[in-house]
């Protein structure tokens, strides 16, 4: 499936955040965005999946426009950067509400077996944040939205967390952002950069030092 964002416009207060942005997310690929921070990154990410409203946006699938958002569509998932799963239900329910499985999770994170009937507000912002990365990666899905899924997650986790990302990319599109941005560029098959309220594709690292995101010399 092809999923594509085109003709943003988002503005604050009479200030231009967002205009001419095109980005698109297909199934086998990772989509990356990068840009500065204020960039409107999260912004762009909560305008695809729906939950942002704007002065104007296109929403394509499969090269048909779509009216409503994507988040009326049960196979698309977005993961905020923000807690958004409820604190006091045990983890359990939690994933099995998700249709994920709790024996695949603990398989690759044995420490959690003993969470098992906890609710999230016992574990700590890191362990809560590894949950929610791995729910809204793993829940069946065509497209899934990662708002710094890497985020507050110890450098073991993340690597775990890396390898499934790229054997989730084989079942559906996948679209993130972090500002670990080695991890993007190492992970990314298709990378946008946004900047000044425009995306731009970018087709080799170094352009990202040509667009003063990186300092000249650090790839």
């Amino acid at each position: 499936m092809i999923f594509e964002l085109d003709n943003v416009e988002l503005s604050f207060d009479e200030k231009r955040i967002l205009y001419g942005v095109y980005i698109k997310a297909e199934k086998g690929k990772i989509t990356g965005l990068l840009g500065p921070n204020g960039s409107g990154k999260t912004s762009l990410l909560k305008i695809f999946f729906g939950s942002l409203s704007c002065n104007n946006k296109l929403v394509r699938v499969n090269h048909q426009g779509s009216l409503k958002p994507l988040y009326t569509h049960k196979n698309v998932k977005f993961l905020p950067q923000e807690d958004f799963l409820p604190q006091d239900m045990r983890i359990i329910s939690i994933f099995k509400y998700h249709k994920v499985s709790w024996k695949h999770f603990t398989q690759r994170f044995p420490s959690f077996k003993a969470f098992k009937n906890f609710g999230l507000k016992k574990l700590s912002g890191g362990e809560r944040r590894l949950i929610s990365s791995w729910l809204i990666l793993k829940s069946p899905s065509d497209m899934v939205l990662l708002d710094e899924p890497f985020s507050h997650l110890a450098p073991v986790y993340c690597e775990i967390i890396k390898r499934e990302i790229l054997i989730e990319k084989h079942h559906k599109a996948i679209l993130m952002t972090d500002h670990l941005y080695r991890d993007i560029l190492e992970l990314s098959d298709d990378l946008y950069f946004l900047k000044d309220g425009c995306s731009r594709l970018i087709t080799t690292p170094k352009e990202l030092e040509d667009h003063h995101y990186l300092q000249q010399g650090t790839l």
